[in-house]
């Protein structure tokens, strides 16, 4: 039995890391498609500009709409199936999910939509005044819900896969890859844009972001099977050796969710979680409307395209997570203190918000704070993360990670409207001001709950929450 389970494939250090790269390449393709418009928000105060003719509100309701089918109940339903059915039935369901609504997304936004028989159904039959924000927040509530689950599914299958070994800089450089399809939206819209000699005007031909997104899902959906054909041979070899069976006590029940939500430490991690996400994932959604007022532009020759400087700030948030959240993660892994990187990070955002709102309005200040948000955007997922495997048994953490996305989405799916509503009713530069209020006042409850959560992991020694990850 010794050299069967030594023969299992996951034991080999080659195939955990090719399928790291299977996993992540999926989330690298949702990543782009979720980011491809925050490069052009400012557009959206400008809306005759614009052939759709949407406005901040109207794109702060469409960012919302990710948010929305998690909110209401999908996202902890099809966390509760990834534990019944498993990872491989449940996130092939919700990769498909994913590029179905990106596929949506994309017909709504194209020139093919206006005058077609769903945009007379949407317009006329059911009454929609903008039936392109209608189809294109379906679609995006879709994608929203399979992303989600895909991301759960992704990072149940690392907690299998790297369980006593390199677990937080597996994830962590997930992460990095995934937000590295954020690094390269950021890029590439501006340089499609000139290279079509047009003018900053989104979601129609003259941007093809939508239909190079869709391109990286199908490769991402690929590799996901790819993933399938890994996992069912080490299950197979796992099941030969009888190692790690699951019992009675280990398999998923109903009556799970109760013992999950009544677990101080994941209460503390959901919160912190939600506050923690909305200081940074909303902030992006609207980076663009919210750097320009506060420290104007001016234009940057790189790669032979004109960037404008805030395009410049916005490419360094997830510039910096590329490069930090690995380092951060097998620092973690091999020292552990989870639960002060957890303050840290929340501290190192707030900094960042704080300098972006009422620092002079000098350009350098906006490259600080947009580094100092990569930073700590690096830090507390690294972290949090690995912490849940040491509070939920692996056979619940399906539910366990869908429970914590479904509290995030409750604010990833209000803040934007929230945003939005302000950008649009206040004066350019008072609105920035109190958004920039909202993502401080985030940031600080985050630090207060990560205080709480340091102290109790230290009268809860027995959880390991500041162990090493990596079993020596």
């Amino acid at each position: 039995m010794i050299q069967r389970l030594q023969n299992n494939i996951r034991s080999s250090k080659t195939v955990r890391w090719a399928v790291l790269l299977c996993l992540a390449i999926p989330m690298f393709g949702s990543y782009f498609f979720d980011d491809i418009f925050s490069m052009v928000s400012q557009i959206f105060n400008n809306p005759e500009l614009l052939e759709l003719n949407w406005d901040s509100e109207d794109y702060g309701f469409y960012g919302g709409a990710y948010s929305s089918l998690c909110v209401f109940g999908g996202l902890i339903i099809c966390g509760m199936l990834l534990d019944k059915w498993g990872v491989r039935f449940t996130g092939t369901l919700f990769v498909t999910l994913m590029v179905a609504g990106s596929v949506i997304v994309t017909y709504a936004v194209s020139p093919a939509f206006p005058g077609s028989i769903a945009a007379g159904f949407a317009g006329n039959t059911l009454g929609f005044e903008k039936p392109s924000l209608a189809m294109a927040y379906a679609g995006c509530a879709l994608f929203g819900l399979g992303s989600e689950i895909a991301g759960v599914a992704v990072t149940k299958s690392i907690a299998k896969w790297f369980k006593g070994k390199e677990m937080a800089l597996a994830m962590g450089l997930q992460l990095a890859l995934a937000r590295l399809g954020t690094a390269v939206a950021l890029l590439l819209a501006p340089m499609i844009i000139a290279a079509k000699q047009n003018t900053y005007i989104p979601l129609s031909e003259s941007n093809n972001m939508p239909e190079i997104g869709l391109f990286l899902m199908a490769v991402g959906f690929v590799t996901w099977f790819v993933f399938i054909s890994f996992d069912k041979k080490a299950d197979r070899q796992t099941a030969a050796a009888n190692v790690n069976s699951e019992n009675d006590e280990d398999r998923f029940k109903f009556s799970d969710i109760g013992k999950i939500l009544t677990n101080r430490h994941f209460i503390l991690i959901s919160l912190l979680c939600v506050f923690f996400y909305c200081c940074v994932n909303s902030f992006k959604r609207f980076a663009a409307a919210i750097l320009e007022p506060r420290f104007g532009e001016v234009a940057v020759s790189l790669f032979g395209v004109e960037f404008k400087t805030s395009s410049i700030m916005m490419i360094l948030l997830p510039i910096f997570t590329i490069v930090f959240t690995p380092l951060f993660g097998s620092t973690m892994d091999r020292k552990g203190k989870a639960t002060k990187w957890l303050m840290v990070g929340s501290v190192v955002v707030l900094l960042a918000h704080l300098i972006i709102a009422f620092a002079p309005r000098v350009q350098v200040f906006g490259f600080v704070g947009l580094s100092l948000l990569g930073v700590g955007y690096s830090l507390v997922p690294a972290a949090m993360w690995p912490a849940v495997t040491k509070i939920i048994p692996e056979s619940k953490l399906g539910t366990a990670y869908s429970l914590i996305f479904w509290i995030q989405n409750i604010g990833l799916m209000l803040i934007p409207v929230v945003i939005g509503k302000i950008l649009k009713t206040m004066e350019s530069l008072t609105g920035v001001i109190f958004a920039e209020l909202v993502f401080i006042a985030l940031a600080g409850v985050a630090i207060v709950i990560s205080f709480i959560l340091k102290k109790s992991s230290q009268t809860h020694p027995e959880l390991k929450l500041d162990e090493p990850n990596k079993e020596m």
